[in-house]
């Protein structure tokens, strides 16, 4: 008989946004216990640690414990547990990255593992959890809005082309420049970028004001109903469908989070004849637009993907006999990885650098609750598969919101009440998520949680983490308001 397994030695039930407060008391405790540094590696690998540890050690317990809505006893049981591991591993997904705050968060959990020699050492290091299957594999191709001028200058020495240096727009920027008419054609590779977005009110206004909106895609999706003046939608093979090409049978490489490339094989028969695959219809979108104007053998990598890969290993470093590689008895290979490998860090310092933010954490105004959008287990990015989510008990139905029960008192919100959710930001203007029901859970005080993309209406565009432009869609300020729906 099966029966469930201990998740955790220990469970920290953060308040949104106070990881960096966290980390940043507990570098300063481990500051404070002898022995408790790697010195050594401290001295011959890293740069900026006298400011780094100057500013750790004003960390306070008072304004932690606000931050973070932990105890001291539990804080000082996972000083413990940190001081007793010889290997540490920090994994991270969008929890962290979806903050005004994000960067210096994340920066401040590197500082945690520098300050044990935590880098470099087998079976320790940062593991960020990506959103995405090969979302990693798109940015070591080259999918980067700012690519390095050393990517373009081997680009552009490959191919005979000036690639254009000018940066382009990641995703929040591209609906601006769409809604402010500075962007006239919107192209997707997949995807559902409307229910992907924040704000859609304004994403959904901004996609309208487009001349052409493509997408090339698996399925069908909410995207495909918000247009610009023109649109496509251009079916294509999913990768697990069979990729028959004048070359014989195709495949494609994906890469994951730990920096491992491996071949991906089509085993299905496809929906259509008709389909063609990604590569084909930009190679044929290329041929087609560009003509004699292009030197790349655009039919040529149609038929046979092998001499993308054989192109892709003279410009992308680490894809050295790519194809023979990506089909050899191993499976695949690990790309190079300058600090696991080598200790070797490949920053202006020529060392790993410690950094001394200021320590930031939500406001949250009285009366008010800090939302987190999340997805349910049957969900796979924007795709929904089904009502339920067995993680968290809900049954047969997505528009809820789960409340700690003390609040939901506070609030005069009883479980299984409906309630408008109207977030509230510094331009004044008033999103409302209508009709969601509540649910009493054991969140965080004061914080609260409901799925996405129902809840991505709530999100202000110009809500984002500083550096990155993420947007910040797990600290929402909301209020709610007794339900205008039926």
């Amino acid at each position: 008989m099966f029966k469930g397994a201990a998740l955790t030695d220990l469970f920290l039930q953060i308040r949104l946004g106070g990881d960096q407060a966290l980390f940043r008391l507990l570098n300063k405790l481990i500051l404070e216990t002898n022995g408790a540094t790697d010195q050594a590696f401290i001295d011959e690998h890293t740069h900026g640690y006298e400011e780094f540890a100057e500013a750790a050690r004003t960390a306070d317990w008072a304004g932690t414990l606000a931050a973070t809505g932990l105890t001291q006893q539990q804080i000082e049981e996972a000083l413990r547990m940190v001081l007793a591991s010889e290997r540490t591993i920090v994994c991270w997904a969008m929890g962290l990255t979806q903050h005004k705050h994000a960067v210096p968060t994340i920066r401040e959990v590197v500082n945690f593992l520098l300050l044990r020699g935590n880098i470099g050492r087998p079976g320790a290091g940062v593991c960020p959890v990506r959103g995405h299957s090969n979302v990693q594999g798109d940015r070591t191709m080259g999918i980067f809005e700012r690519p390095a001028p050393a990517f373009l200058d081997a680009l552009e020495k490959e191919f005979g082309f000036a690639p254009p240096r000018e940066h382009g727009y990641d995703v929040v920027r591209a609906i601006r420049a769409l809604r402010d008419g500075e962007a006239k054609v919107f192209f997707a590779m997949g995807g559902n970028f409307v229910s992907a977005s924040p704000d859609t009110e304004v994403t959904e206004a901004a996609m309208r004001r487009a001349r052409l909106t493509v997408h090339v895609s698996t399925k069908l999706n909410r995207s495909h109903a918000v247009t610009g003046a023109r649109a496509l939608i251009l079916p294509t093979l999913g990768r697990t469908e069979r990729d028959l090409q004048a070359g014989g049978e195709q495949f494609v490489t994906v890469e994951d989070s730990m920096g491992m490339v491996h071949a991906s094989h089509g085993r299905l028969e496809p929906a259509s004849g008709h389909l063609l695959s990604e590569t084909a219809i930009v190679c044929r979108l290329a041929r087609r637009v560009l003509g004699d104007k292009s030197r790349t053998p655009w039919e040529e990598f149609e038929n046979d993907y092998a001499t993308i890969r054989d192109r892709i290993a003279r410009v992308i470093p680490g894809f050295d006999d790519f194809n023979a590689r990506v089909t050899g008895s191993a499976g695949g290979f690990a790309l190079p990885h300058a600090p696991r490998d080598e200790r070797r860090f490949p920053t202006a310092t020529g060392k790993a650098n410690f950094t001394a933010a200021p320590v930031e954490y939500p406001a949250l105004p009285e009366g008010r609750l800090l939302l987190q959008t999340l997805r349910s287990h049957d969900q796979y990015n924007t795709t929904i598969y089904g009502l339920d989510d067995r993680y968290r008990g809900i049954k047969n139905g997505r528009r809820v919101v789960l409340v700690n029960p003390e609040d939901a008192k506070a609030l005069g919100a009883a479980d299984g009440s409906y309630v408008d959710l109207v977030s509230e930001w510094q331009d004044g203007v008033e999103r409302r998520a209508p009709g969601f029901r509540v649910v009493h859970y054991p969140t965080a005080r004061g914080c609260a949680a409901a799925y996405y993309p129902e809840t991505n209406v709530l999100v202000p565009l110009d809500a984002t983490a500083d550096t990155s432009n993420t947007p910040a869609s797990k600290s929402v300020v909301v209020r709610l308001e007794q339900s205008t729906t039926d």
